[in-house]
């Protein structure tokens, strides 16, 4: 398909991305474009990025060699641990990269949506060490679901903004935070927190996960002496799998698939399956990609255990990437979803976040029908104590119940 660095132009993925946005935040975008520009050509920024991402977050994360998965499967199992970054999951990598964009534009106030609120504690992270305010959108539904993140965030300074409008989920959370910076330009500056969005956010999102992947790659050869077979990672809206898929694209020996949320089953409203199902393209929420809408553009509602996978979209460059036939996609059920969360815990000692837990599924379903002995590797993109309130629930009911109820009256 050619240089992974012809895919882009002024925006667009293909026939996919774009800036379909209202007239007033044209400035503010093509400000964060420029400043972008600046900072990916400016070799001491870059100096600045990797410090902080080495003794701040942690990087770089583990590849680990999951002898236990391998022997139940067949395959040479590899794992790449962002669930051991700092706060717990991949996104401070994009946090990082854009608070700093935010410091050099002056801003004073992060702006962010989030689902499973692992974007949101890693924003208000940055912007406790940045010194700058925070305001955090998060729906309803989210935010019962994830508690722990969200008493995080207030601890961390930030205020977490209740969305209690549609599905109460991470589609209306992007809605109220673009809402709101449009209202405050001049001093906020949005940390979007996935490839997705208009453009300058697929590509600077991607840009700054992209470090998942070259550090996976470096990691393999050092440990194998080769590229891996496959590459496997769960798909929201894309920041960990495009993380880890970047660096491998010019590769034509290696295979990559996205994992969707396939929910309780196919029925409309049940998953959030982009490729197939109720999915196609429209323009939603500033970029034009594929999205789970009515015959009328109405994005519909979506489910999945995982919050962080519960969304109608994804990203452009993913979607011209699966067009091209460059990456596959595929899903997996929430009870699926928990079998493997229980099996990686078991096996290997990790508890991963429901997200990520989607990722490992899909290879316990098709590694029969992998060749013996493939280098896999698969993206641990999130840690699961986010999930208590979640997994708990669904395999320890009666126990959780009791804690709680102990917990509500002792208060």
């Amino acid at each position: 398909m050619g240089s992974k660095m012809d895919n882009t132009f002024h925006g667009h993925f293909g026939d996919y991305g774009g800036r379909y946005v209202p007239e007033m935040l044209i400035p503010a975008l093509e400000q964060l474009e420029t400043v972008w520009e600046e900072f990916r050509a400016d070799g001491e920024a870059a100096m600045q990025l990797e410090q902080l991402l080495n003794t701040y977050s942690g990087r770089p994360t583990p590849l680990y060699f999951a002898e236990n998965l391998s022997r139940r499967t067949g395959q040479r199992i590899y794992l790449k641990l962002e669930s051991l970054n700092h706060t717990g999951a991949h996104k401070i990598n994009n946090a990082i990269g854009q608070a700093l964009l935010a410091r050099k534009m002056g801003k004073t106030e992060i702006v962010a949506e989030t689902g499973a609120g692992q974007h949101g504690l890693a924003t208000a992270t940055v912007a406790a060490k940045f010194g700058m305010k925070c305001t955090v959108f998060m729906g309803e539904i989210d935010m019962r679901r994830q508690y722990p993140n969200v008493y995080s965030m207030k601890l961390l300074g930030a205020e977490v903004v209740p969305v209690n409008f549609g599905a109460k989920t991470l589609k209306d959370a992007v809605n109220a935070a673009l809402k709101y910076w449009a209202e405050n330009l001049p001093t906020s500056h949005y940390l979007l927190g996935s490839v997705v969005g208009p453009h300058p956010y697929p590509a600077i999102v991607r840009d700054f996960q992209a470090v998942i992947g070259k550090e996976t790659r470096k990691q393999i050869l050092e440990s194998e002496g080769r590229l891996p077979d496959f590459l496997i990672a769960c798909v929201g809206g894309g920041s960990n799998s495009i993380g880890l898929f970047y660096p491998f694209l010019d590769d034509d020996t290696v295979k990559m698939t996205g994992i969707e949320a396939g929910g309780q089953g196919p029925a409309a409203g049940m998953n959030a399956i982009r490729f197939g199902g109720a999915a196609s393209v429209g323009v939603v929420q500033g970029y034009k990609s594929y999205f789970i809408q009515d015959a009328d553009g109405q994005v519909m509602s979506t489910h999945s255990i995982s919050a962080g996978l519960d969304y109608a979209g994804i990203g452009p460059e993913l979607a011209s990437l699966h067009d091209a036939g460059r990456i596959d996609f595929d899903s997996v059920t929430d009870e699926e979803t928990l079998e493997a969360f229980k099996i990686l815990a078991r096996d290997e000692g990790i508890i991963p976040a429901l997200e990520s837990a989607h990722a490992v599924a899909h290879l316990l379903s098709v590694a029969p029908k992998m060749p013996p002995d493939s280098l896999i590797v698969v993206n641990i993109s999130g840690r699961g104590d986010k999930d208590i309130f979640i997994t708990a629930a669904e395999l320890d009911g009666a126990n959780w119940k009791q804690f709680l109820e102990r917990e509500a009256s002792d208060v």
